[in-house]
């Protein structure tokens, strides 16, 4: 696996993919700037190396040029977080993006206008990566959110680049992280699954069955295998086609000897609501009318013995509706918990767009191992599906 550590960018320009797909206000200014901190480390290192970035990304769905989703309302942004002048160009190819790279001098940073105002970009074009590539030296793939889509910028330009390419410091940390607990994590293993349905989980829990040995199952996916086991549970989220599923998802565990916890007791509602009426009760007899929105505090004890016993640490998906206070005791004492783990040595990862929300809401970024910043790539990966952004750098 080649990473910054195997060039030196001395006098090179870096051609690097990074992922600035950030989030804007109607004023245009970045409101969470997590992603561009996140790509600082690989850009400090050409820098200092003494190289110069070229940064390529995307912003948005834009249906050809749009100017909401030109990515010259983040260079300022991108000076605040790195600490040095960032140089916008007006397009990602052609003479005025060429003109700009040739004049680029170590040290400098020059950002590349949106690759999507290109169709060429998604579609995986040759030609568009071809022109691409004529604007650096070395080409440094950091954009694990775009990992799992072969588009031109991510995938097809690495084909110009046969031995001066590499992965950045996020995308390295970010295989790194996966196969900690894929391949190589240490013994017990645990994954958490949470969210709403079963069905967006499937080939992750078929997947990741040979690599663990306990299995939690939280959030409104629970009952679906309540209810598969016969027990009531009102009004709460449910899907009845997969009933049978979960029920041969359980067999399928036992006979791998992978031990599945699934909550004891709830906190139900009679709605929707943070406001709504509220109860504790046990999580197979929840009589009409009222929905499980939070694991119970039974559950909660439970959840606790068992990820400190484990030494390797995934979690995807929350354990209630944690956007509603009243809802969310179960998902931050989740956090606390597998923070304590890792305080104890225990390697945790979060992955997956809700727990990564949880994980910032409640504070527990620098208390867990690892926070991915892909959610369609990490889910990907966890569903042993190769990701084209990774494949072409490795071959």
């Amino acid at each position: 696996m080649k990473t910054l550590n195997d060039f030196n960018f001395k006098n090179k320009k870096a051609l690097i993919r990074v992922d600035f797909n950030v989030p804007l206000n109607d004023k245009f200014e970045v409101t969470d700037a997590t992603r561009i901190e996140a790509a600082k480390p690989t850009i400090i290192k050409i820098l200092e190396d003494g190289g110069s970035c070229v940064l390529m990304s995307h912003l948005g769905r834009p249906k050809g040029v749009q100017d909401e989703f030109s990515l010259r309302h983040i260079a300022n942004k991108i000076e605040d977080v790195i600490g040095v002048e960032t140089i916008f160009v007006s397009d990602c190819i052609g003479q005025v993006a060429e003109n700009a790279a040739k004049n680029l001098k170590p040290g400098e940073i020059l950002l590349l206008e949106n690759l999507r105002f290109h169709k060429e970009e998604e579609a995986g074009d040759k030609h568009f990566a071809k022109q691409l590539s004529k604007l650096g030296d070395i080409y440094v793939n950091d954009a694990f959110g775009t990992a799992h889509r072969a588009h031109a910028s991510t995938t097809i330009v690495a084909e110009f680049f046969p031995k001066t390419k590499c992965f950045g410091t996020l995308l390295a940390q970010e295989i790194e992280s996966i196969d900690k607990v894929m391949k190589t994590g240490e013994k017990p293993v645990l994954a958490i699954l949470g969210g709403a349905k079963v069905s967006s989980k499937i080939t992750i829990i078929e997947n990741i069955l040979d690599k663990v040995d306990h299995l939690i199952i939280g959030g409104g996916m629970t009952f679906t295998f309540i209810k598969a086991q016969g027990g009531k549970i009102g009004n709460s989220l449910v899907e009845d086609d997969k009933m049978e599923l979960a029920l041969e998802i359980l067999k399928k565990a036992k006979a791998k000897n992978v031990k599945v916890h699934l909550p004891v007791d709830a906190i139900i509602a009679d709605g929707f609501s943070n406001d709504a009426n509220k109860k504790t009760i046990e999580i197979n007899s929840i009589p009409d009318g009222w929905m499980g929105l939070d694991a119970g505090s039974e559950t909660i004890k439970l959840f606790h013995d068992i990820v400190l016993q484990c030494k390797t640490i995934l979690w995807n998906g929350p354990l209630g509706v944690f956007e509603m206070e009243n809802f969310a005791k179960g998902t931050i004492e989740l956090g606390n918990s597998i923070a304590e783990a890792t305080k104890k040595g225990a390697f945790s990862l979060v992955g997956g767009g809700d727990s990564v929300a949880a994980v910032k809401q409640f504070g527990f970024e620098d208390k867990v191992s690892y926070v991915s910043t892909g959610g369609g790539a990490m889910l990907e990966s966890l569903e042993g599906k190769a990701l084209p952004g990774i494949t072409a750098i490795l071959e």
